[in-house]
């Protein structure tokens, strides 16, 4: 005779099982949102997106607590950006975009600048500072 229940079912219901990775803190019980993995070859925590699967040496963190880790003295904890999340710019980025944009709003200097020995530049290039170009449409 067959059963009716299913393969995937539990004759026996539990609240203790979560689907959901809880954070490794004692006493938290706060999904975990990053993976802590210790280095001690390097005396490096390595902060990371949290992980696929539950690894044993491994401890997943809440936000709370993956933002306040700290290592013990004499380590280094690097944390490594999660691909999704939008990476906020910071000043030096914010002021290399300001430069850029200054000097591209200057096209009457630029044109009596590059007139006469452009050293074989790019067609596309309009400016360049530094590191930086301003790249002419492909449209124009």
């Amino acid at each position: 005779m067959e059963s009716r229940r299913g393969p995937l079912k539990s004759a026996v219901p539990s609240n203790i099982v979560s689907p959901v990775r809880r954070c490794s803190r004692t006493a938290c019980g706060r999904p975990a949102v990053a993976t802590l993995t210790y280095v001690y070859a390097d005396s490096t925590a390595v902060l990371g997106p949290l992980a696929t699967y539950a690894e044993p040496h491994c401890y997943d963190l809440c936000a709370e607590h993956s933002e306040r880790l700290t290592a013990p003295r004499g380590w280094e904890v690097v944390r490594l950006l999660d691909g999704s999340a939008p990476a906020r710019p910071s000043g030096d980025d914010l002021e290399a975009l300001a430069n850029a944009v200054r000097e591209a709003a200057r096209p009457q200097e630029r044109a009596a600048g590059a007139g006469g020995g452009a050293r074989g530049a790019d067609p596309m290039e309009v400016a360049r500072r530094g590191h930086l170009r301003v790249l002419r449409s492909p449209d124009n």
